[in-house]
């Protein structure tokens, strides 16, 4: 796809994303941003650097629960709040980070997985978490102390603010000289090695930026919901994300958001039936990953580069 095709793409995207609460209902096309914007960052560790992990819930669930304490007790701004539940997320990513890339594979993985377990516990004991009952009644307040976010429309547009500038800050990383890197070492790390990186800076940088924009996703989700509970933190979430990526094409800009939108759209539509819905959701994931290996957008992008050669 050339650089115009593109910019129609993302033009025609950006029509839809502006028309979507007039069409939708505003909560759930605001769930969608978020859980999309929760599975790009996921997208930029594994898809572009090569390293999952199986914890990246712990990082979306402590920017909900910061971000709701500081709007509900602290009574921060919107803003302030979820920029600070994006602090707290950074520096779990930096504790998490500084001990998971010293492994690799199925070891830097379980090791993600062990410390957001500690997280969750953590989360479950904490007084200021409300344990099993979450953070509850969180006011969505006034963004920069004018705008009313108890207003649907006034909330969707900053939550899709916010979804645009997670986006665009991941997409400028990938397509940055420090991408190239990341790409470089998700394809062979000891020649990043032998060509003088230092690899290990680079993975906990970029472990950082995306547990970052995670707590973003979580902390908006918090505001808009005005809750922040144990479901965001649980190993289960974790692999929510994962399904979700990969569902939507790994590696790709608009994979993980195709795969939120699928995954929650399937949620949302078949809690009405009488359907098990992880069930359901499975079999799905199956059809999709015997038909589309490379997901449903890497899928698209492989047969339109092929027809272009």
């Amino acid at each position: 796809m050339d650089n115009k095709a593109r910019l129609a793409l993302g033009a025609v995207l950006l029509v839809l994303a502006l028309a979507a609460p007039f069409v939708l209902y505003p909560t759930f096309a605001m769930k969608l941003l978020c859980f999309a914007l929760f599975a790009v960052a996921f997208n930029l560790l594994i898809g572009f650097t090569g390293l999952l992990s199986f914890g990246h819930a712990a990082f979306f669930g402590t920017g909900g629960y910061i971000a709701a304490h500081a709007a509900k007790v602290w009574g921060l701004t919107p803003e302030l709040a979820i920029l600070t539940g994006m602090a707290a997320s950074a520096v779990f990513g930096v504790i998490i980070g500084f001990l998971a890339i010293r492994r690799k594979g199925i070891y830097f993985a379980m090791i993600t997985l062990a410390m957001s377990q500690m997280i969750f516990f953590l989360y479950l004991q904490a007084r200021f978490t409300g344990g099993e009952d979450g953070l509850q009644r969180v006011p969505r307040g006034h963004l920069f102390g004018l705008i009313d976010l108890s207003q649907p429309l006034a909330m969707y547009y900053t939550v899709l603010a916010i979804f645009l500038i997670g986006f665009f800050i991941v997409w400028r990383v990938v397509h940055s000289p420090y991408g190239q890197v990341l790409k470089a070492i998700r394809e062979h790390e000891p020649r990043a090695i032998s060509l003088g990186y230092d690899v290990d800076r680079y993975k906990l940088v970029v472990f950082v930026l995306s547990a970052t924009i995670a707590g973003m996703a979580g902390g908006t989700k918090a505001i808009v919901f005005q809750l922040a509970s144990l479901t965001d933190v649980t190993w289960q979430a974790s692999g929510q994300v994962v399904l979700m990526t990969l569902l939507g094409g790994i590696g790709t800009m608009l994979g993980p958001v195709v795969g939120a939108f699928l995954v929650v759209s399937l949620e949302n539509y078949l809690a009405a039936y009488s359907l098990p819905v992880p069930v359901v959701i499975g079999a799905v994931f199956v059809a999709s990953v015997l038909l589309f290996r490379r997901g449903i957008v890497g899928e698209i992008e492989h047969r339109l580069a092929r027809n272009k050669d």
